[in-house]
């Protein structure tokens, strides 16, 4: 899916600019190009942010419960 239409940034790309760390809405759309343009995206950007946060934490939390 497109979440920056200026720049044509995917959701995959949101999700590979995680996967090599970023870890802020900033470093995203640094990283990918994301809200340099006309910046509606940036919601949709900090909403994948937030989620992919909020599953790591999930994570995090389930592996510590386990142990």
């Amino acid at each position: 899916m497109i979440v920056c239409q200026c720049r044509v940034v995917t959701d995959r790309d949101v999700d590979a600019a995680l996967a090599d760390g970023a870890r802020t809405v900033s470093a995203i759309c640094r990283s990918t190009g994301a809200a340099q343009d006309c910046g509606s995206c940036i919601f949709s950007v900090k909403k994948q942010v937030i989620r992919h946060l909020e599953q790591e934490c999930s994570h995090l939390v389930a592996d510590r419960a386990a142990s």
